[in-house]
Protein backbone atom coordinates (compact mmCIF):
# COMPACT_ATOMS: atom_id res chain seq x y z
CA UNK A 1 0.00 0.00 0.00
CA UNK A 2 1.39 3.30 -1.02
CA UNK A 3 2.35 5.81 2.09
CA UNK A 4 0.87 9.48 2.27
CA UNK A 5 2.92 12.07 4.12
CA UNK A 6 0.69 15.68 4.79
CA UNK A 7 3.69 17.94 3.84
CA UNK A 8 4.08 22.00 5.43
CA UNK A 9 4.23 23.63 2.18
CA UNK A 10 6.63 25.73 3.38
CA UNK A 11 7.89 24.01 6.05
CA UNK A 12 8.27 20.69 5.67
CA UNK A 13 8.73 18.47 8.37
CA UNK A 14 12.28 16.87 8.47
CA UNK A 15 11.01 13.66 10.09
CA UNK A 16 8.75 13.17 6.94
CA UNK A 17 11.67 14.39 4.88
CA UNK A 18 13.88 12.11 6.15
CA UNK A 19 11.69 9.17 5.85
CA UNK A 20 10.90 9.85 2.18
CA UNK A 21 14.60 9.68 1.52
CA UNK A 22 14.79 6.57 3.24
CA UNK A 23 11.63 5.29 0.74
CA UNK A 24 13.27 6.44 -2.14
CA UNK A 25 16.37 4.86 -1.77
CA UNK A 26 14.58 1.29 -1.43
CA UNK A 27 13.42 1.83 -5.08
CA UNK A 28 10.27 4.37 -4.75
CA UNK A 29 8.18 5.76 -7.16
CA UNK A 30 7.04 9.10 -5.83
CA UNK A 31 4.63 12.03 -6.37
CA UNK A 32 6.09 15.50 -5.07
CA UNK A 33 5.21 19.16 -5.52
CA UNK A 34 7.06 21.13 -7.80
CA UNK A 35 7.16 24.80 -8.70
CA UNK A 36 5.07 23.98 -11.66
CA UNK A 37 3.01 20.59 -11.09
CA UNK A 38 3.11 17.40 -9.37
CA UNK A 39 5.66 15.30 -10.71
CA UNK A 40 6.20 11.17 -10.35
CA UNK A 41 10.35 10.45 -9.48
CA UNK A 42 12.78 8.16 -8.30
CA UNK A 43 16.93 7.85 -7.27
CA UNK A 44 18.92 8.49 -10.39
CA UNK A 45 19.93 5.17 -11.68
CA UNK A 46 16.89 3.01 -10.49
CA UNK A 47 15.76 1.25 -13.31
CA UNK A 48 12.96 -0.48 -12.73
CA UNK A 49 11.05 2.32 -10.85
CA UNK A 50 11.78 4.29 -14.00
CA UNK A 51 10.18 1.59 -15.78
CA UNK A 52 7.10 1.81 -13.35
CA UNK A 53 7.06 5.79 -14.17
CA UNK A 54 6.98 4.81 -17.77
CA UNK A 55 3.97 2.35 -17.47
CA UNK A 56 2.15 4.86 -14.88
CA UNK A 57 1.97 7.58 -17.84
CA UNK A 58 2.02 5.67 -20.65
CA UNK A 59 5.24 6.59 -22.02
CA UNK A 60 7.59 5.44 -25.24
CA UNK A 61 10.90 4.32 -24.70
CA UNK A 62 12.16 8.05 -26.39
CA UNK A 63 10.38 10.03 -23.48
CA UNK A 64 12.68 12.54 -21.94
CA UNK A 65 12.86 12.60 -18.06
CA UNK A 66 14.41 15.40 -16.84
CA UNK A 67 17.18 15.26 -13.56
CA UNK A 68 15.89 17.69 -10.88
CA UNK A 69 18.61 18.89 -9.49
CA UNK A 70 19.81 20.99 -5.70
CA UNK A 71 21.73 23.92 -7.32
CA UNK A 72 24.28 24.59 -10.46
CA UNK A 73 27.24 23.18 -8.87
CA UNK A 74 25.23 19.67 -9.09
CA UNK A 75 24.16 20.62 -12.69
CA UNK A 76 27.87 21.13 -13.73
CA UNK A 77 28.43 17.18 -12.23
CA UNK A 78 25.81 16.04 -14.81
CA UNK A 79 26.11 18.50 -18.07
CA UNK A 80 28.61 20.32 -19.89
CA UNK A 81 27.85 24.04 -18.64
CA UNK A 82 30.13 26.82 -20.75
CA UNK A 83 30.44 30.01 -19.57
CA UNK A 84 27.21 31.33 -21.56
CA UNK A 85 25.00 28.88 -20.45
CA UNK A 86 26.29 29.19 -17.09
CA UNK A 87 24.93 32.82 -17.25
CA UNK A 88 21.51 31.85 -18.08
CA UNK A 89 21.21 29.32 -15.59
CA UNK A 90 22.52 32.18 -12.70
CA UNK A 91 19.95 34.08 -13.85
CA UNK A 92 17.09 31.94 -14.37
CA UNK A 93 17.34 29.35 -11.66
CA UNK A 94 15.58 28.11 -9.32
CA UNK A 95 12.57 28.84 -11.72
CA UNK A 96 10.00 26.82 -14.02
CA UNK A 97 12.86 26.06 -16.69
CA UNK A 98 13.99 22.70 -17.90
CA UNK A 99 17.38 23.06 -19.77
CA UNK A 100 18.58 20.88 -22.21
CA UNK A 101 22.75 20.62 -22.11
CA UNK A 102 25.31 18.32 -23.41
CA UNK A 103 25.06 15.35 -20.88
CA UNK A 104 28.35 14.42 -18.74
CA UNK A 105 29.22 10.86 -18.32
CA UNK A 106 27.77 10.92 -14.71
CA UNK A 107 24.57 10.62 -16.50
CA UNK A 108 23.06 6.85 -17.20
CA UNK A 109 22.88 6.09 -20.49
CA UNK A 110 19.24 5.43 -20.44
CA UNK A 111 18.34 8.97 -19.62
CA UNK A 112 20.74 10.87 -22.41
CA UNK A 113 18.68 11.58 -25.53
CA UNK A 114 20.73 9.92 -27.90
CA UNK A 115 20.48 12.79 -30.97
CA UNK A 116 23.03 15.32 -29.94
CA UNK A 117 23.53 13.56 -26.71
CA UNK A 118 21.85 15.63 -24.03
CA UNK A 119 19.87 15.83 -20.87
CA UNK A 120 17.16 17.74 -19.56
CA UNK A 121 17.87 19.94 -15.92
CA UNK A 122 16.25 21.70 -13.60
CA UNK A 123 16.26 23.32 -10.27
CA UNK A 124 12.99 23.79 -9.02
CA UNK A 125 11.56 26.60 -6.52
CA UNK A 126 9.46 24.56 -4.05
CA UNK A 127 10.14 24.64 -0.68
CA UNK A 128 9.14 21.32 -0.29
CA UNK A 129 10.69 20.03 -3.57
CA UNK A 130 13.74 21.87 -2.65
CA UNK A 131 14.43 20.02 0.86
CA UNK A 132 13.60 16.41 -0.49
CA UNK A 133 16.75 17.06 -2.89
CA UNK A 134 18.83 18.76 -0.13
CA UNK A 135 17.93 15.79 2.25
CA UNK A 136 18.40 12.80 -0.57
CA UNK A 137 21.58 14.33 -1.66
CA UNK A 138 21.69 13.57 -4.89
CA UNK A 139 18.93 14.50 -8.33
CA UNK A 140 15.78 12.76 -8.90
CA UNK A 141 14.80 11.45 -12.31
CA UNK A 142 11.65 12.75 -12.62
CA UNK A 143 8.87 13.64 -15.66
CA UNK A 144 5.73 15.76 -14.96
CA UNK A 145 2.20 13.63 -13.70
CA UNK A 146 0.28 14.17 -16.40
CA UNK A 147 -1.74 10.80 -17.38
CA UNK A 148 -2.29 9.06 -20.63
CA UNK A 149 -5.09 10.95 -22.40
CA UNK A 150 -4.44 13.93 -20.09
CA UNK A 151 -3.85 17.18 -21.49
CA UNK A 152 -2.29 18.75 -18.42
CA UNK A 153 -0.97 17.62 -15.11
CA UNK A 154 -2.81 16.52 -12.20
CA UNK A 155 -2.97 19.15 -9.56
CA UNK A 156 -5.16 17.40 -6.75
CA UNK A 157 -3.13 15.01 -4.16
CA UNK A 158 -6.12 13.49 -2.70
CA UNK A 159 -7.17 12.42 -6.60
CA UNK A 160 -3.48 11.87 -7.36
CA UNK A 161 -3.76 9.13 -4.42
CA UNK A 162 -7.35 7.73 -5.42
CA UNK A 163 -6.29 7.47 -9.11
CA UNK A 164 -2.65 5.76 -8.51
CA UNK A 165 -3.55 3.76 -5.75
CA UNK A 166 -0.86 1.31 -4.99
CA UNK A 167 0.88 2.02 -7.98
CA UNK A 168 3.32 4.55 -6.64
CA UNK A 169 4.98 4.13 -3.06
CA UNK A 170 4.52 7.48 -1.56
CA UNK A 171 2.45 11.26 -2.22
CA UNK A 172 3.48 13.94 -0.79
CA UNK A 173 0.74 16.15 -0.35
CA UNK A 174 2.15 20.03 0.11
CA UNK A 175 -1.83 20.93 -1.29
CA UNK A 176 -3.06 21.90 -4.36
CA UNK A 177 -0.16 22.26 -7.76
CA UNK A 178 -0.44 23.98 -10.57
CA UNK A 179 -1.09 22.17 -13.94
CA UNK A 180 1.39 24.01 -16.21
CA UNK A 181 4.82 22.40 -17.29
CA UNK A 182 7.54 23.96 -17.16
CA UNK A 183 9.44 26.35 -20.27
CA UNK A 184 11.85 24.36 -21.85
CA UNK A 185 14.98 26.10 -23.29
CA UNK A 186 17.96 24.39 -25.33
CA UNK A 187 21.31 25.88 -24.38
CA UNK A 188 23.01 22.91 -26.23
CA UNK A 189 24.47 25.11 -28.43
CA UNK A 190 25.58 28.71 -28.56
CA UNK A 191 21.82 30.51 -29.09
CA UNK A 192 19.27 29.60 -26.28
CA UNK A 193 16.04 28.40 -28.29
CA UNK A 194 12.85 27.55 -26.51
CA UNK A 195 11.72 24.49 -27.24
CA UNK A 196 8.16 24.57 -25.12
CA UNK A 197 6.76 27.40 -23.61
CA UNK A 198 5.38 26.83 -19.91
CA UNK A 199 4.50 28.17 -16.87
CA UNK A 200 8.45 30.30 -17.00
CA UNK A 201 9.05 33.47 -18.69
CA UNK A 202 12.20 33.44 -20.60
CA UNK A 203 13.84 36.32 -21.92
CA UNK A 204 17.45 35.85 -24.13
Amino acid sequence: MSQYFNIHPTHPQQRLLHRAVDIINAGAVVVYPTDSTYALACRIGDKAALERIRKIRGLGKKHRFTLVCRDLSEIATYAKVNNSSYRVLKHFTPGAFTFVLKASREVPRRLVYSRGQTIGLRIPDHPVASALLDCLDAPLMSTSLILAGDEYAQTDPGEISELLGTRVDLILDAGACGFETTTVIDLSDDVPVVLREGLGVFEA
